[in-house]
């Protein structure tokens, strides 16, 4: 990075320089911290919606061995994803923003990037009202019922996210530390509750339901699968503050572990709970599982501390960076920004009990973008540039990467188009066609493009 010009970095690396390449000095955050990072974003009631909304009106879609399937076969592709995304990051110290630049150049990034950070905005609003929720059931009890606005909590929940989420990377590491402990300890309670109390309703309609192997069932892995399509698409902006030193196949495992443990257990629960309550939303349903105010404070101050730990992985950091780079604004200006936007979301829209698939629905279709961006980026990485990345050309604004590549952006509408032919498999669709269609439009069109400068397709630019 030392061989940059200094005026590139200022007008492409933001006014404070959050968006250039992190050194091995500029790296905090090692192994043990990292995992919890992940086992702290895993454990979120936003999570434990996506298992409920298996139940619909009172009936369970997937019986336990399918829901269980469903979500091993989607923590294999995540994880998959992640180890191969995330190499951009943890090789060049580069944030995402920066890694599309390759793929769509500076022009095109404007787009690409808008269609990660806009799905992560309403996932904070969403995490933040279901964490409201809880707050609001904690104020309850304690003034014994006179208090009753989920509305102040949310606001207020907002404020707290926003106060933290200035302090960075720092601040995510240590929350996320304790956090991941604490919630994780809650859920095996929840499990043990349910397990006591509620063992025949769980066999009765949810084991000995019929459920589908079909197209439900592989609509489930989609709806399981894309809702890390986000998280996975950005990789790089975490792996690039992980300690240099670690394979490939560890940094495989730490997402792996973490994700099928906290994940995995979090969707089962999800569908455990509202299979005995019908009850969709999760603060709601775990007061009626959980008949004890004083049980009920504290695991509703779990699910407080779960949408903060969440908020500030997955759904913070993407849309800042995004910000940073449209605006020029500095980090701290950038994550206040975020934080107002998903306020303004709507996220209750998507978390009413009457409308158990409108989250679903939401995932899927942002899916339809995602696979495509995230194919096309490691088409391009390991395909086209063999993971040689020239860090001068990135931070160039008049160099290779200068305007937009029609090759990717026709790739990214051609895959998305696909993708909306079957929504409930949206993100695979999507994802192959995308993928095959950027290499072919690569090799054979668009003579003379710069964008093929440095790819095994140089010879026909």
């Amino acid at each position: 990075m030392a061989n940059l010009d200094a005026t590139e970095i200022e007008k492409t690396a933001g006014v404070d320089g959050s968006l250039k390449a992190n050194g091995p000095e500029d790296r905090t955050v090692g192994k043990i911290p990292y995992m919890f990072m992940w086992v702290g974003d895993g454990v979120n009631m936003g999570n434990m919606t996506l298992g409920a909304s298996v139940v619909v009106a009172g009936v369970a879609t997937l019986n336990i061995w399918q829901t269980i399937a469903a979500a091993v076969v989607a923590i294999l592709i995540i994880s998959g994803i992640f180890a191969l995304n995330d190499r951009a990051g943890y090789k060049e110290g580069i944030p995402y923003v920066v890694q599309l630049r390759m793929s769509f150049g500076f022009k095109g990034t404007v787009i690409s990037s808008l269609m990660r950070g806009v799905p992560a905005i309403i996932w904070y609003g969403i995490q933040s009202w279901i964490g409201g929720t809880a707050l609001n059931e904690i104020l309850k009890i304690f003034t014994d019922g006179a208090f009753d606005s989920v509305a102040i909590c949310f606001v207020a929940l907002q404020v707290v996210q926003i106060g933290l989420s200035l302090y960075g990377f720092t601040a995510i590491k240590w929350v996320e530390s304790l956090a991941s402990i604490v919630i994780m300890a809650a859920m095996v309670y929840v499990f043990i509750i349910l397990m006591k109390d509620y063992r025949g309703d769980l066999y009765e309609n949810w084991v000995l339901a019929e459920g589908s192997w079909g197209l439900p069932f592989f609509g489930y892995i989609m709806v399981f699968l894309g809702n890390y399509a986000a998280i996975f698409l950005n990789a790089a902006d975490y792996s690039r503050e992980l300690k240099t030193g670690i394979s490939d196949t560890k940094r495989g495992l730490m997402y792996f572990s973490p994700i099928v443990m906290a994940y995995g257990a979090v969707l089962i629960i999800g569908t455990m709970v509202a299979t005995v309550t019908g009850v969709t939303n999760p603060p709601s349903a775990l007061a009626i599982v959980i008949d004890n105010p004083y049980v009920t404070v504290g695991v509703s101050a779990f699910i407080v501390m779960a949408t903060i730990a969440t908020n500030m992985v997955a759904n913070i950091i993407p849309p800042t960076y995004v910000i940073t780079m449209l605006t020029k604004a500095r980090y701290k200006v950038a994550v206040t920004v975020t934080g107002l936007l998903a306020m303004g979301a709507f996220p209750w829209l998507l978390v009413q009990e009457d409308n158990s698939r409108g989250l679903d629905m939401f995932i899927l279709i942002y899916s339809a973008f995602l696979g495509p961006i995230v194919a096309i980026l490691l088409v391009e990485y390991y395909i086209l540039r063999k993971q040689k990345v020239n860090l001068t050309d990135l931070y160039n604004t008049e160099g290779t990467y200068a305007g937009y590549n029609p090759a990717a952006m026709l790739a990214l509408f051609i895959g998305a188009g696909a993708a909306f032919i079957k929504v409930d498999l949206a993100w695979i669709i999507g994802f192959i066609v995308a993928g095959i269609t950027y290499i072919l439009l690569s090799k054979y069109a668009f003579k003379g493009s710069k964008f093929k400068q440095g790819t095994i397709y140089e010879d026909k630019a």
